[in-house]
């Protein structure tokens, strides 16, 4: 969720030795072919799938095109049984022989099965939704999938979606479509389960995915991953070993509600006699953070934060020692590190610490000029980051008694969504098949504690599922959720892969999970 372009950003970049890597990681016991590069470890001979991948080029560009330019966003309640129903066909078309609508209390879900006849299942997760945009703020129109010339990344598709994650997710799709093509049935079966609510924290996800028969297929499988596009503008990967968990509030203070003030807006003269519903707003904000608004000050809010272990801290190490603090921060127009901190304490912070964050506040007259009004209402919308072993139930209780303690009892709390960290082990058979197929294709590799984003890899990672949960997938894009988002269509860069380079570790991942 929301990974956005900071959060890519901050997962890229880094570099762990190949040596390092293999001390850690245990590679399945495949055979590695010799010759040209369509050879394989993973599926052997891939010339065929190759030969399939670029005959289709035209056709998987169209299919995202497609897909972008129906855009199901829940937050607007917009498209989404039109998403839904796109989503299935996608699917049946990329040769699942099953796949349906799962109706929940919100937006509906995607359950589909693939039946290779193979000995082994895989879980995939996808996501059909996306965020708001403003065409206004868009060099090229979010909806039309435009393919665009951007230097140094080659030619880039523009468009709401294309990286998070319509792009990532077609190009798996187009593995499925190129496997079929060449003759081949896919190595592993597949356990698809999809949602169009990621984009606000999803908050009725657990409603499709503990359906009694979503639950059974998944009892089948041995891991789960969704598709990413996870190479940093260098080529280098980062696999993250879990994701920080997310809640996102809308808090609402109005006079009515608080009892005092006018109950509607008013002269801003009678400021004088009457309290403020802003006011109102700005102190309880004040009182959920530290006085410099960097560490959350809610009451027991660290109570089952679980520190660093000495691993993870030597993980962070790994990265900082071979990441260029300089590039990182000018990849993100960063000016300076909260309280002037060191990169190794910053990057430990980003991995570690929960977080309070304001999205945005809106109140009274924000037009052009001025309004000289008392304002009866204020909202102020934040996001929660959470880390093991923090729940989100537990942050949002919290979060009430925290107000209503201080006499902020009135302020309404809408909780929109929010979902628990999730942590995966680094000898799991996902995060093993992902590097051995990095490792191979020669890409730098670096492991990562988890994501200072978040997605809702929770619902996997925890009881009843419990499996081990988390992304896999090459090539570049970024700006999600912001204007002009872009995925890499052609690569101008050796070290990046293209869509139809991304295709084929597609598929070469498909046969190193099935080789586990």
């Amino acid at each position: 969720m929301r990974d956005g372009t900071t959060v890519n950003l901050n997962r890229r970049g880094l570099l762990m030795t190949a040596a390092a890597a293999g001390a850690t990681l245990a590679m399945p016991r495949l055979i590695r072919a010799a010759g040209q590069s369509d050879k394989s470890m993973y599926g052997g001979d891939l010339t065929s799938v190759r030969a399939a991948i670029e005959r289709q080029r035209a056709e998987a560009i169209k299919r995202l095109q497609t897909w972008i330019a129906l855009p199901s966003i829940a937050a607007e309640n917009r498209n989404m049984p039109e998403g839904a129903q796109l989503m299935i066909e996608l699917l049946k078309d990329a040769g699942f022989q099953s796949a349906k609508v799962i109706k929940t209390d919100g937006q509906p879900g995607v359950f589909a099965t693939l039946d290779a006849g193979a000995q082994r299942t895989v879980g995939m997760y996808f996501m059909y939704d996306v965020k708001q945009f403003d065409p206004k703020e868009w060099s090229s129109p979010p909806l039309e999938g435009a393919i665009v010339d951007r230097p140094p990344f080659g030619k880039v598709m523009i468009g709401r979606g294309a990286i998070n994650q319509k792009g990532p997710e077609a190009t798996f799709l187009a593995a499925l479509h190129a496997l079929k093509a060449a003759g081949r049935k896919s190595p592993v079966n597949i356990v698809l389960i999809a949602e169009g609510e990621e984009e606000i924290a999803s908050p009725h996800f657990a409603q499709v995915v503990h359906q009694p028969e979503v639950l059974k297929a998944l009892s089948k499988c041995h891991e789960v991953f969704m598709p990413f596009a996870s190479q940093s503008p260098q080529g280098s990967v980062q696999i993250a070993l879990g994701a920080k968990g997310a809640v996102e509030v809308e808090l609402v203070a109005s006079t009515e509600k608080w009892g005092r003030g006018s109950k509607d807006d008013i002269h801003s003269s009678y400021k004088a006699e009457l309290d403020s519903a802003v006011w109102h707003m700005v102190k309880a904000l004040s009182t959920l953070v530290s006085e410099d608004g960097n560490d959350p000050a809610i009451d027991g809010w660290f109570e089952h934060v679980k520190p660093l272990t000495d691993r993870q801290k030597q993980l962070i190490a790994e990265q900082v020692a071979h990441n260029s603090e300089a590039d990182v921060k000018k990849l993100l127009g960063v000016q300076h590190w909260l309280r002037d901190l060191s990169y190794r304490d910053a990057m430990e912070r980003l991995a570690s610490q929960p977080t309070v964050n304001i999205e945005g506040m809106f109140a009274g007259y924000t037009g052009p000029g001025g309004k000289t009004i008392l304002p009866s209402k204020a909202t102020a919308k934040l996001d929660l980051r959470l880390v093991p072993d923090q729940t989100a139930a537990d942050c949002e209780a919290k979060l009430k008694a925290h107000l209503a303690k201080r006499g902020y009892g009135d302020i309404e709390v809408k909780i929109t969504g929010g979902y628990d960290p999730t942590q995966t082990e680094e000898n799991s058979s996902l995060i093993k098949a992902s590097a051995a197929v990095y490792q191979q294709q020669g890409m730098p590799i670096s492991l990562s504690p988890r994501l200072a984003g978040s997605w809702p890899g929770y619902i996997f990672t925890g009881a009843p599922v419990s499996l081990p949960a988390g992304h896999f997938g090459t090539g570049h894009g970024s700006r999600a959720h912001a204007p002009d988002e872009y995925y890499v269509i052609e690569s101008s860069n050796p070290a990046v892969q293209g869509m139809a380079d991304a295709t084929l570790s597609y598929v070469m991942h498909l046969y190193a999970l099935a080789a586990i």
